[in-house]
């Protein structure tokens, strides 16, 4: 069976951005790059493999029934169902291919109009996750993959106080395998009861009638930078097109595109009612937290009215400490990814597809980790520090 077997089984935060490419900027031109930030590992042999799994995806169609359930949700458009039941995945815009320089990577591009690229990110890491997987360790080791789902399930229910502790599923794209993915959603609905609160992925949403979470991911601002404001005004211009879209409802801003200090320069007081909370998703997350609640207090705005999602590498050890750092002083929501997803013995690997050019320009994630920034041009990324007064960071003696 494929890997993929449906233009659901993503992420929801794909189809909001690719709503609000589709109305705002469908002539705009995307390069994404993959990065495999894990060191030593051959994905150059699993090559054919990985090719083949990608055609089976281009292959790939809404049903009836898939489209009737994205109609039914409160912010999806009806023109935007219209477009993605003629929608596919064209292998014109991959270019895929073993490295020249580097033995046992892979060099995977896409290039192509934004709109029919944005879905390709989520699937493409999720086929190189389980070919690899698959075809180096083999079947996934339900037993105890179960069993240290369960001791975590355990850990969060069997202590005092974290009865408003809320987790989602947001491994989609670093899972050991799609079956141990579907799998492990009942044992979550089951185990945690109110605490799971649903999962990023939308086929798992629609089929296990659970809430689909999600809102922007970083390419939707890296690409305001290449879009026409000047690009001191790229991630306001950013946060006003989300708003012109969503009118209010997904309001969750994403807030490590060109780091913490400059969102929050950005993110002044229109903004902070405007939204109904932030994403941490690099940096510390102690500092980012208490950085925010400043903020919002700097803004006369109560931080308990507002939603903190954390979803930085998080197991249930760091989701217990921020939960019970934070309790009482604002809402929060946990996005926990590989950790649920690949934590059956094997280490996980860390890939990424991310956007470095948009409509021909650069653009670049600045991280708040400095091995999460991401950009193809070092001279754009000096500049874009420049721009926003974002220092270099400091070397090692």
């Amino acid at each position: 069976m494929p890997v993929i077997q449906s233009l659901l089984d993503t992420d929801l935060y794909k189809f909001t951005m690719m709503q609000a490419v589709l109305h705002q900027h469908p002539a705009a031109q995307a390069e994404y790059r993959f990065r495999c930030r894990t060191p030593g590992v051959d994905l150059a042999r699993h090559l054919a493999a990985i090719s083949d799994e990608i055609d089976a995806l281009c292959r790939l169609r809404m049903s009836a029934e898939e489209l009737a359930y994205l109609r039914g949700l409160r912010f999806v458009k009806p023109d935007f169902v219209d477009f993605l039941g003629l929608f596919h995945f064209d292998r014109k815009y991959i270019d895929l291919r073993a490295s020249e320089t580097a033995p046992g990577e892979i060099e995977l591009t896409i290039a192509g109009p934004w709109l029919h690229t944005i879905l390709f990110e989520v699937p493409l890491l999720a086929i190189v996750n389980e070919v690899y997987f698959r075809e180096t360790h083999g079947a996934p080791d339900v037993d105890e993959g179960t069993r240290r789902l369960r001791d975590k399930i355990a850990r969060i229910n069997d202590a005092v106080g974290f009865e408003d502790c809320r987790i989602t599923d947001f491994g989609t794209r670093r899972r050991y395998s799609r079956a141990w993915h579907e799998a492990l959603i009942p044992m979550l609905v089951e185990g945690l009861g109110e605490k799971f609160v649903g999962t990023s992925n939308v086929d798992l949403a629609r089929r296990y009638g659970l809430v689909a979470q999600g809102t922007m991911a970083h390419e939707w601002l890296q690409a305001f930078q290449a879009l026409g404001p000047r690009l001191r005004d790229s991630q306001s211009a950013a946060f006003d097109g989300w708003a012109q879209e969503y009118r209010g409802d997904l309001g969750v801003a994403l807030t490590d595109v060109i780091g913490l200090d400059a969102f929050l320069r950005d993110f002044d007081l229109y903004f902070c009612k405007l939204f109904d909370g932030m994403r941490h998703d690099s940096g510390d997350p102690v500092e980012w937290g208490e950085r925010i609640l400043a903020h919002l207090e700097a803004h006369r705005i109560d931080p308990r009215s507002k939603t903190f999602v954390f979803s930085d590498g998080l197991d249930i050890e760091r989701v217990m400490h921020l939960y019970e750092h934070f309790r009482g002083r604002c809402r929060m929501s946990f996005g926990v990814g590989t950790n649920l997803t690949n934590d059956l013995g094997p280490v996980p690997l860390q890939i990424v597809l991310k956007m470095v050019r948009c409509n021909g320009q650069p653009v670049a994630k600045l991280s708040d980790s400095p091995g999460k920034t991401m950009v193809d041009d070092d001279g754009y990324l000096r500049y874009l520090r420049q721009v926003f007064g974002v220092p270099e960071p400091e070397r090692a003696a």
